[in-house]
């Protein structure tokens, strides 16, 4: 690796060396290979203003109180108080303290350690006739696929593993992520309902993000992972705000009496916004062979005594189902 450099080096050679880093940080190795240290510009800057010699190795500089994380380990909330402190390069070590891999929080908002399943199999009837010859998932908005600025969300999160169930105009589809790294299609070999297809797919890890492919959305996956994990739920599921009004003065009744009046009033609800977070155990509930969505999903789980928790988003969430929502999202993405 380029980012790494002897205990027993110079601080010349460590700053020429800093300069060629995009993100201008040397992990400092020991002879055996262990990581000892970080260093950057300003320890060496520090180091000077203390009173030591450029003639000195970089273990005299080098920060030995680093932060790390351990490759089978990745823990979520740690990474996130990093990023609060504003540390943004996090060594990633094997069991011995061997470097395998660096995690930038400046390119990556997280590392999520689940699998995500995409749903990509509808017709998209709502939106005929554009969807008469093309999968609603492939849309354009903003110069690229719906299901495209899923994909690059996940990947800012760290989501290594991706996994599109596909149907209708299924070729398409599988075309389109033939050559990209990370993302699987799994052939629906009839229509399941919104979750049904999960038990085609195999390997899942134990916790497990499922997200409609024909949503717009800027939600922080971070944040709702880690309300999945406190609450200890079974299910979590995204939602969103939605005000009702009553055009009209809505009538009290007690005993058949008129009680009050209140004028036009205004109901507020949250509604699913077909994004969830599930544990790999709630998939026996999901029955092999038969239409299942995921309402079912979280009827059954409920009534099993599972604990079924929400997460409000707050954000930009668009559900592109009808032509002025999908004219909202295209207005959206060219704003951003």
């Amino acid at each position: 690796m380029n980012n790494t450099i002897s205990v027993h080096s110079s601080v010349q050679e460590a700053l020429a060396r800093l300069e060629e880093l995009d993100f201008q940080t040397l992990f400092v190795l020991s002879e055996d290979g262990r990581v000892q240290g970080t260093l950057t510009d300003g320890d060496i800057r520090r180091g000077i203003m203390a009173g030591k010699g450029l003639d000195r190795t970089v273990e005299d500089f080098m920060y030995r109180s680093f932060r790390s994380v351990k490759e089978s380990e990745i823990d979520v909330e740690f990474l996130k108080n990093c990023r609060e402190k504003h540390i943004f390069i996090i060594p990633v070590l094997d069991g011995e303290g061997r470097l395998k891999d660096t995690i930038n929080l400046k390119e990556k908002k997280s590392i999520l350690p689940v699998d995500a399943v995409l749903m990509a199999g509808g017709l998209g009837k709502r939106l005929r006739p554009l969807t008469d010859n093309i999968p609603k998932p492939l849309l354009k908005v903003g110069g690229k696929a719906i299901i495209d600025h899923l994909v690059q969300r996940l990947h800012r999160y760290g989501v290594s593993n991706t996994y599109v169930t596909v149907n209708y105009l299924a070729e398409q589809i599988i075309d389109h992520f033939k050559d990209v790294s990370g993302v699987q299609c799994v052939r629906e070999q009839e229509f399941l309902g919104t979750i049904g297809s999960l038990r085609f797919i195999e390997n899942l890890k134990d916790e497990i993000l499922v997200m409609n492919s024909d949503i717009y959305t800027q939600i922080d996956l971070e944040a709702f992972y880690l309300h999945f994990r406190q609450t200890g739920a079974d299910m979590c599921i995204a939602t969103t705000p939605y005000d009702v009004s009553i055009p009209y003065g809505i009538i009290e009744l007690r005993n058949g009496q008129v009680k009050a009046i209140k004028e036009k009033p205004v109901f507020n609800y949250y509604i699913n916004a077909g994004i969830y977070l599930i544990r790999k155990s709630v998939l026996d509930l999901i029955p092999e062979g038969k239409v299942f969505h995921a309402t079912d999903l979280v009827n059954t789980l409920s009534e099993n005594g599972g604990k079924v928790v929400h997460f409000p988003i707050n954000g930009i969430w668009i559900d592109i189902g009808s032509f002025e929502e999908y004219q909202k999202a295209c207005e959206l993405t060219v704003r951003d």
